[in-house]
């Protein structure tokens, strides 16, 4: 059961993007291995970083009464020996940050085991709070060192990597800094209309560069893991669509035999 959308499936970034990242991640390195070998191989890293669940905020806003409902009365005296009645806390739970498991590739060279090029997918994890700050210095040190960067941001929601110009009003991007061209990074914005593309994976200098096809291998993991039969399509994405997009993704949407609501432009 294919994906009812070309490219991006934005039903894939809610609550499924756990599994949908981890096996993506493998999907890509199966499509690297043989294109490396034997001079490189490809290797998973797991790191863990703190993350705020559900991306909640911890401090709500205050809610201070108007001043004129306020009571102006002194409070009736307390005797010794009278019991003060206390009304019972209210009970509510608090928001704790918890360690998320957050999976990369690197590629390195066999005879040195040289870091050659670092492929980061980015979670939620990496693009918010603390978890931002640290994914930033990570990627500063690889920026700093003699490895290329690809970073592949398959997720609306979130900050994205930081660049001395603004980005295009894109939904997902891929970015690519080759350590020959730093600064210039080479960015592919992508609609959510338009298949993912396949995007160039550099090695030493060298050598030429190996291949990523990524809607090749979202779809291989969709079909593989049967997200189609996980996923409501009847319903709105856990993470809205908005505007005009949202119009088109409701025609897609019919067009594959999915009955759904209206949806406001």
């Amino acid at each position: 059961m294919p994906s009812p959308f070309p490219g991006m499936d934005p039903y894939l970034e809610g609550s499924e993007w756990p599994s949908v990242h981890s096996n993506l991640i493998e999907e890509m390195a199966r499509q690297l291995a043989p294109q490396l070998l034997p001079k490189y191989v490809v290797r998973s890293v797991r790191r863990f970083v703190m993350d705020v669940p559900m991306d909640l905020s911890i401090m709500p806003q205050t809610a201070v009464p108007d001043i004129g409902v306020l009571s102006t009365r002194e409070p009736a005296p307390v005797y010794s020996g009278e019991l003060l009645a206390v009304s019972p806390p209210l009970q509510i739970p608090t928001v704790i940050p918890e360690k998320v498991p957050i999976t990369s590739l690197e590629i390195r060279d066999v005879a040195e085991r040289e870091l050659i090029t670092a492929i980061e997918l980015l979670s939620p994890a990496n693009k918010r709070g603390e978890g931002y700050r640290e994914y930033n210095e990570k990627r500063g040190r690889i920026l700093q060192s003699q490895a290329h960067l690809l970073e592949i941001d398959l997720l609306r929601k979130g900050r994205r990597p930081p660049m001395q110009r603004p980005l295009p009003e894109m939904p997902y991007f891929v970015f690519l800094s080759r350590v020959e061209k730093r600064p210039i990074t080479d960015v592919w914005p992508i609609q959510l209309n338009e298949p993912l593309p396949t995007i160039p994976v550099p090695l030493m200098p060298e050598d030429d560069d190996v291949t990523i096809d990524l809607q090749a291998a979202l779809a291989t993991i969709y079909d593989m893991f049967g997200y189609g039969y996980l996923i409501d399509y009847t319903r709105p994405p856990e993470i809205p669509l908005e505007g005009e997009t949202a119009v088109w993704a409701n025609e897609r949407l019919q067009q594959a035999g999915f009955k759904r609501m209206n949806t406001q432009p």
